[in-house]
């Protein structure tokens, strides 16, 4: 690819997956955002450092400012794009009932039920109370390579489950170079083994995803790589914040 090419690959990840400003695409070609996607984890990396400053400069006060200010930033930058797939992932998981049909019909429904809300509710207070506890220097790096690996998983449950249906999850999988996605694999992980060692659970975290993915839904969809997101998200906070304890 030119470099052209990689600018605008980048900015299509970017422009997808933050409210952060990028060079304007005129046309939009819906295999630029297929490639995009390999630049999933640099875009979690800044995410992950929005996140970590916030983080930082309220921990100057205390803890739970510091975790404050970091979770608006987190939801302000995202635009809240996880947490919306979360809410729909839990909507039809919730009355599906195995049924394939019956979960994209839920998931096509633009309202939010009560087990969306729910899911929302308790995913924010989750990440407040884990930033919290988190809130110290030696786990800056930690957040910022959590939101790395997070949408590292997005890529790697894009070519590895089935897509349930056409669409943004779809799309994702149809110029992804799946030796670049173990490169990014191991570049993550030689940087968690060095400043966060545990964050190297992910490495079964986002397989086990995976397999929820396949075997309890049948397949991904855009939502499901979203709500996937918010879920490695918290769980890897949980296990820094278990470390700190």
């Amino acid at each position: 690819m030119s470099l052209n090419s990689h600018i605008r690959s980048f900015s299509h990840a970017l422009q997808f997956l933050t409210r952060l400003p990028a060079p304007r695409i005129a046309v939009f070609d819906p295999d630029d955002l297929s490639r995009s996607a390999l630049w999933f984890p640099v875009v979690g990396a800044i995410v992950g450092l929005i996140v970590a400053e916030a983080l930082w400069t309220g921990a100057q006060a205390s803890p739970w400012i510091g975790a404050l200010l970091a979770l608006i930033a987190w939801v302000w930058v995202t635009g809240g794009l996880h947490l919306d797939g979360l809410s729909d992932i839990a909507d039809a998981l919730g009355v599906a009932h195995r049924s394939p049909e019956r979960f994209l019909e839920v998931l096509r429904d633009p309202h939010i039920g009560a087990f969306g809300t729910i899911a929302i509710v308790l995913q924010l207070i989750a990440k407040l109370v884990l930033l919290a506890a988190v809130a110290t220097p030696p786990a800056l790096a930690a957040v910022v390579l959590i939101a790395a690996w997070a949408r590292w998983g997005a890529i790697v449950w894009t070519v590895t489950v089935t897509p349930l249906a056409t669409g943004t999850g779809e799309r994702f999988s149809w110029h992804i170079d799946r030796r670049a996605i173990v490169v990014e694999g191991v570049v993550l992980a030689v940087l968690s083994a060095w400043l966060a060692p545990l964050l190297l659970l992910a490495l079964l975290v986002v397989p086990a995803i995976a397999a929820f993915w396949k075997y309890r839904v049948g397949g991904v969809t855009g939502d499901c790589l979203g709500a996937g997101i918010e879920v490695v998200e918290t769980l890897l906070l949980l296990i820094i914040a278990l470390q700190m304890a």
